[in-house]
C-alpha cells in the first residue's frame, strides 16, 4: 500500500508539473498571438487584400488543425482556444483551412463585400451584372489562385458555349463566339477549353509571351500551386514550378493545340451594340467583332507611381525579371509587401551589391512568413539595411533623398548613394477600363448572398446527433425485441432457447463484438485523417468528423450488445466503460467546451472595444487636460493587462478575491485626479464608467481562461482514454483467441471484455 502510494504521489506531482508548463507555455504563445493581432491591426494589416478567413465561434472546436494546415505561418492562432485571425494580410486564399476544419467553422472569403468598391460585380457564371456576354476570369476577380483563374478560364468557355447551343444565332465567319483577353492562367484555360468545346475563339495578349502576371514573376521564383487540371492537357504534373518551368509549359501547350493567340495588342476598350448583342473590341493594332468576351486581364494594371521628382529617369524601375544582370550596385528597393522584399532579398544574393528597403510603416506585416524570416536573416547578416517610417521623395542620378521618421515623430532628410531605383509600391488596378467596358463596381448591385461575410450557423449537430439517434434507437429496439434474454439473471441465462445466439461467445453476440472492433477502426482512422502530416487525404474532414461521432456510438451500443447488455468486472467491461468514457468527453469537447473559448473570444472583443473607445476618448481629452488624459489611460490599461496572463489557479483565485478592492481603488483615483483637473461631471462620470467597464471585463476575461483551462483537460481524458481503451480491447482479443472461452464455453464469460 505504501509503495502504492508513493509511486501515486510521484505520478500525480509530475503530472501537475507537465501541466502547469504546458500551461504557461500556452499562455505565452497566446499572449504573442494577440501582440501580433493587434500589431497588424495598428499597421492596417489585420485583413487581405483580397480573400482571408472568417471564424464562426460557434462551431470552432479549437483543434488547430486549421493553424496546422496553413501553408503560411501567422495567418491562424488559437486565442482561448479557438482559431482567430491575426495576421489576415499574410492570406494567401489557398482555403486549406476551410478545407479541412472537422467542423466546417471557417470560410475563406472577401471581407466587407457589402462596402467594397474594389470587386466586380458578377453573377454565378461570372458574366458582369448588366452586361450580358462579358465575363471576368481569374485575378480581376479578387481571387488571386492560379488554380482558381484556371477554374474561371474553363467556366467562362463552357458557359459561353451552352448559351450558344441554346441561342445559336446567325453564322457570321467575321464575328468569334469568344474574345479573350490576356493570356495568363485563366486566359490560357479559357481558349484550351473553347477549343475542346469546339467555339471560334481567340486571345489577345499585350506582351510577347503568354503567363500575364506570373511572367513579370522575378527570374526563377517558385510558382506555388494546388492541383491543377488544365483543359485539353490534363493535372499538372507537380504542385510548384519555377516561373520559368511554368511559361514553358504553358507555351508548349499553346504550340500542341494551336491556339489562336495575338501577342502584341493591347486592348483599349469595347462596346455592345444593343441590338445585336455583339461586342466590337479596340486594340491599338485592330477591331474584332465577338458575341461574348472573356477579360482575364488581371488585376496589377500599370504600376503604381509615386509622384516625386526624378521619377521619370531610366534608373527608376518597377519590376525585376533578372536579379544577376545586377553587380556591384548601390540598389534601393521601395514597398513593403511580398514583391518588395523577394526583389530585395534577390538583390542581395548578388555579388557587390548594397541594398536598401524602404517602408513607409515601423513593420512588415503583410508578408508571407517564409520571406520574413529570410529577410530577418539578411538585416542580420548586414546584406540588406532596412528604413522603416521612410518614404522616397527625390531621384537623382547619382542618389536619391528620402524622409525618415525617428520615434519621436521628427522627420529628418537622408541622401544616399544610388544607381538603381525600384519601386514596388504594387499596380493600378484596370478598374477604370473595364467601369468602360460595362463592369459595375457599385457594392449594393452584389446579390444578398455575396454581400455580407458568413454569419454564426451554430455547432452543427443535425447529422451526427441523427445518426446517434439512429443507432441508440436500433439498440433499444433490438433490446426491447430480446429482452426475454436480456432482462433474466446471468445464472438463467444458459437455460434460455436465444443463449447460443445472443451470447458474447457465439452467434449474433460474437458477431456485435467484431462489428465494435470494426466500429473502433474506423473510428480512429479520423485520427490519421486529421493529421497533416500523413498523406490521407480521402473525404472531407468535416465528414470524417461526424462519423468520428456516429461511429463512436455505434460502437459503444454494439459493445453492449456484445457483452449481453451486462458490462462485468472484466478486460471486456473495463474496455466498454473506456468507450462511455470517450462518449462523455467527446460530448463535452465537441459541444460543451466549445462554448466557454467562445465566451472567453466574446469577451476578448469587449476588451478590444473598451480600448477603442479609451483612445477615442483621451484623444478628446488630450488638448483640455493632457495629463489627466495620460494617466487614465495609463491606468486603465495596466488594469486590463493585470492578471491577464497569470499562469496559475491560485494565483487567479486571489485575484478574483481582491478584484471588487482593486475596482474601488482604481475608480477613487481616478475621480480624485478627474476633481484636481477640473473635469466637468459628465466626463468625469463617463470615464468612470469606462474604467468599471473594463475591470469587470478584464476580470470575467481572465476567469473564462481560467475556466476553459480546467475544462481543455476533456482532451487528455479523451486521448489517453482512448489510448488504454484500444489496449483493454486488444487484451480481450487476444485472451479470448488464446483461451477460446468464447468459442468452447457455454456460459458468459463475464459480459464485454
Amino acid at each position: 500500500m505504501t509503495w502504492t502510494l508513493l509511486i501515486g504521489l510521484v505520478g500525480i506531482s509530475a503530472f501537475l508539473v507537465a501541466t502547469l508548463l504546458q500551461r504557461r507555455a500556452e499562455l505565452s504563445r497566446m499572449q504573442e498571438a494577440i501582440r501580433t493581432r493587434d500589431e497588424s491591426e495598428r499597421l492596417g494589416a489585420n485583413e487581405a487584400q483580397l480573400q482571408q478567413p472568417v471564424i464562426d465561434l460557434s462551431r470552432c472546436l479549437g483543434c488547430a488543425t486549421c493553424v496546422a494546415v496553413c501553408p503560411e505561418d501567422g495567418v491562424l492562432d488559437l486565442v482561448h482556444g479557438q482559431a482567430e485571425v491575426v495576421n489576415g494580410a499574410r492570406c494567401v486564399g489557398v482555403a486549406a483551412c476551410e478545407r479541412e476544419c472537422p467542423v466546417g467553422a471557417i470560410t475563406v472569403t472577401l471581407a466587407n463585400l457589402d462596402t467594397r468598391d474594389d470587386v466586380p460585380v458578377l453573377e454565378e457564371t461570372l458574366e458582369a451584372t448588366g452586361s450580358p456576354g462579358l465575363y471576368l476570369a481569374g485575378e480581376v476577380t479578387a481571387q488571386a489562385l492560379i488554380k482558381t483563374a484556371v477554374e474561371h478560364g474553363t467556366a467562362v468557355a463552357q458557359d459561353v458555349a451552352a448559351q450558344l447551343e441554346e441561342h445559336p444565332g446567325d453564322d457570321d465567319a467575321h464575328t468569334l463566339d469568344l474574345l479573350i483577353v490576356g493570356a495568363g492562367p485563366a486566359g490560357l484555360a479559357c481558349a484550351l477549353e473553347a477549343k475542346r468545346l469546339g467555339l471560334r475563339a481567340m486571345t489577345i495578349e499585350q506582351e510577347e509571351r503568354l503567363g500575364g502576371t506570373v511572367a513579370k514573376y522575378p527570374r526563377r521564383k517558385l510558382v506555388m500551386t494546388l492541383p491543377v487540371d488544365l483543359p485539353m492537357h490534363g493535372r499538372l504534373a507537380s504542385r510548384s514550378y519555377t516561373k520559368e518551368e511554368l511559361i514553358d509549359l504553358w507555351e508548349d501547350v499553346a504550340a500542341d493545340h494551336q491556339l489562336a493567340i495575338r501577342h502584341g495588342e493591347v486592348f483599349e476598350g469595347l462596346e455592345r451594340d444593343p441590338v445585336s448583342g455583339r461586342y466590337t473590341v479596340h486594340t491599338k493594332a485592330r477591331r474584332y467583332q465577338a458575341r461574348n468576351v472573356c477579360m482575364a486581364i488581371g488585376r496589377r494594371g500599370v504600376p503604381r507611381r509615386l509622384g516625386i521628382p526624378g521619377e521619370d529617369l531610366p534608373k527608376v524601375t518597377y519590376s525585376l525579371v533578372d536579379a544577376a544582370s545586377y553587380e556591384d550596385r548601390d540598389l534601393l528597393v521601395v514597398g513593403g509587401g511580398d514583391a518588395a522584399v523577394e526583389t530585395a532579398l534577390a538583390l542581395a544574393e548578388q555579388p557587390g551589391n548594397h541594398v536598401t528597403l524602404s517602408y513607409r510603416k515601423d513593420g512588415f506585416f503583410r508578408i508571407r512568413k517564409k520571406n520574413e524570416d529570410r529577410l530577418l536573416e539578411a538585416i542580420e547578416d548586414q546584406r540588406i539595411e532596412v528604413l522603416y517610417r521612410s518614404q522616397l521623395i527625390r531621384v537623382q542620378a547619382e542618389e536619391v533623398e528620402l524622409s525618415v521618421e525617428d520615434d519621436d515623430g521628427t522627420i529628418s532628410l537622408l541622401a544616399l548613394e544610388n544607381d538603381d531605383v525600384f519601386v514596388m509600391a504594387g499596380g493600378v488596378p484596370p478598374f477604370e477600363v473595364l467601369g468602360k467596358a460595362g463592369v459595375s463596381f457599385d457594392p449594393s448591385l452584389r446579390p444578398p448572398s455575396r454581400t455580407k461575410a458568413p454569419a454564426e450557423r451554430g455547432t452543427n449537430l443535425l447529422s451526427a446527433v441523427v445518426g446517434s439517434l439512429v443507432a441508440t434507437s436500433a439498440a433499444l429496439i433490438w433490446a426491447i425485441a430480446f429482452s426475454s434474454y436480456y432482462l433474466l439473471p446471468l445464472d438463467e441465462r444458459p437455460a434460455h432457447r436465444l443463449h447460443d445466439l445472443l451470447r458474447p461467445g457465439a452467434g449474433l453476440g460474437l458477431v456485435f463484438g467484431i462489428l465494435s472492433v470494426l466500429l473502433i477502426l474506423v473510428n480512429l482512422a479520423y485520427v490519421l485523417r486529421r493529421n497533416p502530416k500523413i498523406n490521407f487525404r480521402w473525404g472531407s474532414l468535416q465528414k470524417w468528423m461526424t462519423s468520428h461521432v456516429v461511429t463512436g456510438v455505434l460502437a459503444l451500443v454494439t459493445a453492449l450488445l456484445h457483452g449481453a447488455m451486462v458490462p462485468r468486472d472484466t478486460n471486456g467491461g473495463h474496455a466498454f466503460y473506456g468507450l462511455l468514457i470517450l462518449a462523455v468527453t467527446g460530448v463535452i469537447g465537441r459541444y460543451v467546451y466549445a462554448y466557454v473559448p467562445r465566451a472567453a473570444n466574446g469577451r476578448e472583443l469587449e476588451l478590444d472595444e473598451v480600448q477603442s473607445e479609451l483612445e477615442r476618448i483621451g484623444e478628446d481629452w488630450d488638448h483640455q487636460s493632457p495629463r489627466l488624459s495620460r494617466f487614465a489611460r495609463e491606468r486603465i490599461r495596466a488594469r486590463i493587462e493585470k492578471d491577464r496572463w497569470g499562469a496559475t489557479i491560485l494565483g487567479r483565485l486571489f485575484a478574483l478575491a481582491r478584484a471588487p478592492f482593486e475596482q474601488r481603488a482604481l475608480l477613487r483615483d481616478l475621480s480624485r485626479a478627474a476633481e484636481a483637473e477640473g473635469l466637468d461631471e459628465p466626463s468625469r462620470l463617463a470615464l468612470l464608467s469606462l474604467a468599471r467597464r473594463a475591470h469587470k471585463t478584464a476580470t470575467a476575461t481572465a476567469h473564462f481562461e481560467d475556466l476553459r483551462s480546467l475544462l481543455s483537460t476533456w482532451r487528455y481524458l479523451h486521448r489517453w482514454g482512448a489510448a488504454l481503451m484500444v489496449l483493454l480491447v486488444i487484451i480481450h482479443i487476444v485472451n479470448a483467441l488464446a483461451f477460446g472461452g468464447y468459442f468452447q464455453s457455454g456460459s458468459i464469460p463475464g459480459g464485454p471484455r
